[in-house]
């Protein structure tokens, strides 16, 4: 009697498995290069050491610098592949860090402040999706809006100014530690940890891929869209404010102009460097997460090997255009062109 088990395309669990792996291969294999570059730059990269009951070394900071971009990625991916995107997590971090910066300086305990400023970005999510899920407005300009005035709204919080804190209950966000290992990392995966419940063990992660695939069919299929599109946006509104959270405490401030500035343009590279298509359809949580330790390590390795940050910015554009050329509807087409040819030989 087989005892193999058959997956549902016919091929066994183990061809499976592989066959997924290999869609992967290329972002793990752009990660090791890009660590091994850096051991390249300096043979010291690889060093860890505790102090203060602490790590350090470059790739303990590769993981806990790349934390606030990993926790937006990990929000942004439902939301582009519902065919969606959310231009405003750069402000909600904003808002959630200059919330969380004058209700600390009034006196009100850290656990308090952390909550508040957690439902800050929930109801930031909840606008966007009531927008976009409810009104129909097209995710590009109802995320916008929020884009726009968020920063405003936080100017308007903290009054213009830089606004600091000396609080260690809430600093311990990004400068605590558990088992020596850095907060903003613990919390980082974390988040992903709830990602991939939510997105691979529920049903909600096929929903989500359904309707970036075709939502007009996935609605005559009895499942209800609004409701899903409302969710992503809620999900990504949260980890935004997540994420400001340590934003805020690594700096022990608001700093409402240049808090997470251009983060969500690093947020969508994540997913797309992830192999997320921004046309929606099948995404992967776990990639997304690789995709911003990538960013990150690049930053890592210009950092590292003395260039200015400036080089980040045009590294990204280049690595942009590549992910998008790849996910051209032309290369495919020339792709699957190819793979017919093979299969008449």
């Amino acid at each position: 009697m087989n005892t193999v088990s058959r997956s549902p395309a016919g091929g066994n669990t183990f061809s499976g498995l592989f066959e997924k792996s290999k869609r992967y291969l290329p972002q793990i294999t752009m990660l090791v290069v890009l660590l091994l570059i850096g051991r390249w730059i300096s043979p010291t990269f690889f060093d860890i050491n505790i102090r203060d009951g602490r790590l350090y070394g470059n790739l303990i900071d590769v993981f806990n610098r790349g934390a606030p971009i990993a926790i937006l990625a990990v929000g942004m991916v439902a939301v582009i592949g519902t065919g969606g995107i959310d231009l405003s997590v750069g402000a909600v971090i904003a808002i959630t860090g200059a919330v969380a910066a004058i209700l600390i300086n009034a006196g009100y305990p850290a656990w308090q402040v952390i909550v508040v400023a957690l439902v800050v970005g929930l109801v930031c999510g909840v606008w966007n999706g009531a927008l976009v899920a409810v009104v129909g407005m097209q995710p590009f300009v109802a995320t916008l809006i929020l884009m726009v005035c968020g920063r405003g709204i936080a100017q308007m919080i903290t009054q213009g100014k830089i606004e600091t804190f000396v609080n260690q209950d809430l600093a311990a966000i990004s400068l605590g530690t558990v088992f020596s290992i850095p907060m903003p990392i613990i919390i980082s995966f974390s988040v992903l940890a709830v990602g991939l419940f939510l997105f691979r063990f529920t049903s909600l992660g096929m929903f989500v891929e359904a309707i970036g695939i075709n939502r007009r069919s996935t609605n005559y299929t009895g499942v209800n869209t609004v409701v899903i599109l409302f969710l992503v946006y809620v999900w990504a509104g949260f980890c935004s404010s997540v994420s400001g959270l340590i934003v805020a405490t690594n700096i022990l401030g608001a700093d409402a102009n240049n808090a997470g500035l251009n983060s969500e343009m690093d947020a969508i590279l994540a997913v797309v460097i992830g192999g997320t298509s921004l046309m929606g359809g099948r995404f992967s949580v776990v990639m997304t997460f690789v995709g911003a330790l990538i960013i990150q390590a690049i930053n890592a390795d210009i950092l590292t090997a003395g260039f200015q940050p400036h080089y980040n910015l045009i590294i990204k554009a280049v690595l942009i255009l590549i992910v998008l050329l790849v996910q051209s509807p032309a290369l495919k087409s020339m792709k699957l062109l190819r793979e017919a040819k093979g299969r008449k030989a």
